[in-house]
C-alpha cells in the first residue's frame, strides 16, 4: 500500500513538473516580441531609411511574418502533443521524451528563422545603419545575461 501511494505521489509530481515545463516553453516562444519591437523602433525611427530600404524591409517582414505564424502554430500543436503524452504516461516515458524533442525542434527552427530574418534585414542597411542594428541585436540577446 505504501509503495502504491509513493508511486502516485511521484507520478503527480512528475505531471505537475511537466505542466510547468509546457508553461515555461510557451512563455519562451512568446518572449521575442519585445526585442522585435525595439529593433523595429530602431529601424524606423533612428536609422533614416531610404524609400527603397523601407520597401525591401517591408517585403522581408511580410515573408517572415507568415513563416513565424506557421511555426507558432506548430509550437502550439507540439505543446498539445506534449500535454497529451503527459496525460497518457503520467511520467517521463518515451512519448513524453518524443514530444519534448519535437517541441525543442520547433523552437530551434523558430530561432533559426528569426536569425535568417535578422540577417536579411541587416543586408538592406548601409555600414553605419548595420553597426547600430548590430548593437541593438546584441543588447537584446544579452539583456537577461547581465
Amino acid at each position: 500500500m505504501a509503495t502504491a501511494r509513493r508511486m502516485a505521489i511521484i507520478g503527480f509530481i512528475a505531471f505537475v513538473a511537466a505542466l510547468a515545463g509546457v508553461f515555461v516553453g510557451r512563455l519562451l516562444v512568446d518572449a521575442p516580441r519585445q526585442s522585435e519591437t525595439e529593433l523595429h523602433a530602431l529601424l524606423h525611427r533612428e536609422l533614416t531609411l531610404s524609400d527603397e530600404q523601407e520597401a525591401r524591409l517591408q517585403a522581408i517582414e511580410a515573408q517572415f511574418s507568415g513563416r513565424r505564424d506557421a511555426l507558432e502554430v506548430e509550437m502550439r500543436a507540439a505543446n498539445i502533443r506534449l500535454a497529451q503524452a503527459i496525460e497518457t504516461e503520467h511520467g517521463y516515458g518515451p512519448r513524453v521524451t518524443e514530444a519534448i524533442d519535437e517541441t525543442h525542434e520547433v523552437m530551434g527552427e523558430l530561432q533559426k528563422e528569426t536569425l535568417r530574418h535578422l540577417f536579411a534585414m541587416r543586408s538592406v542597411l548601409d555600414a553605419r545603419q548595420a553597426a547600430m542594428f548590430d548593437k541593438v541585436v546584441v543588447k537584446a540577446l544579452t539583456a537577461d545575461a547581465r
